[in-house]
């Protein structure tokens, strides 16, 4: 509904959104388990037959945006371990390999993915959810932080340099779960009672991937992260934009994921 615009770019690309549940069902308000949970079952995969995605997680659960265009060989890789719905009228109908068989083409091979630079900055996140009956005792703090808040300009980092800090504020709003990302001390500026976390109000940090801007063509972007991340048993939200990927991980685990990616890194040069 948003008017074309000189200073808004679309992609050409419709996506779609694939949610992972167990059973076919989610439990409400339940915690995000993270990306390295699906790692190896869903993006890679994916990756493996060159199905650009996108990521987003949420405090509640975690969502994998696919292009339309890529729906059958979505549907024909993931089949034969996951059954597949679709959503028409609210419900949820069955979706069969049959149903997406024509015209299906396996794609060729794709080359090695690109290894992008990864950053850790030292900014200290805290991932939240609101109840939305209280978002509008927020809703102007909210206004100030997205748009009036002063940016600081950061200096470019490489690996092995730590940026100070970043500028980093996430808000979702689906199917009435609102889920937010945002640093420590901007976490101070709301009221402490209104922004929920998990018991344990748990610190992360982020790698950042990306010395320019990604855009949404490449693919194996979030299963170069993911993996080894899944491997070691790390977990992780991961949020991806047009210019970085942003994996958030607990505090307590940063040296080791640094370490991790810094291996992959190294072997795939």
């Amino acid at each position: 509904e948003l008017p074309p615009s000189e200073f808004m770019q679309v992609a050409d690309s419709t996506w779609l959104v694939l949610s992972v549940v167990s059973n076919g069902r989610e439990a409400p308000g339940c915690q995000a388990t993270g990306v390295t949970k699906i790692a190896r079952s869903v993006i890679a995969p994916l990756a493996e037959h060159h199905v650009s995605v996108l990521m987003l997680s949420t405090y509640q659960t975690d969502f994998i945006l696919v292009r339309e265009r890529d729906l059958p060989v979505v549907i024909h890789t993931l089949a034969g371990e996951f059954d597949i719905y679709k959503e028409e009228s609210g419900e949820c109908v069955p979706v069969t390999c049959d149903d997406v068989s024509n015209g299906f083409l396996k794609p060729k091979p794709a080359a090695s993915p690109t290894l992008h630079p990864v950053q850790s900055p030292q900014t200290r996140f805290c991932v939240l959810t609101v109840a939305p009956d209280t978002l509008p005792a927020i809703a102007t703090m909210l206004i100030d932080v997205l748009f009036y808040s002063h940016r600081r300009v950061l200096g470019k980092g490489t690996w092995g340099q730590d940026l100070d800090s970043i500028t980093f504020f996430s808000f979702s709003l689906i199917e009435g779960y609102i889920s937010i990302v945002m640093d420590a001390e901007t976490q101070k500026r709301f009221p402490s009672d209104l922004l929920l976390t998990s018991s344990t109000g748990e610190l992360w940090r982020m790698v950042r991937i990306g010395g320019q801007p990604l855009g949404f063509d490449e693919c194996g972007i979030v299963a170069q992260i993911a993996e080894p991340l899944a491997a070691a048993d790390i977990s992780a939200y991961y949020i991806s934009t047009f210019n970085f990927d942003h994996a958030l991980v607990p505090e307590e685990g940063i040296a080791e994921v640094i370490q991790l990616l810094q291996q992959r890194q190294e072997s795939g040069r």
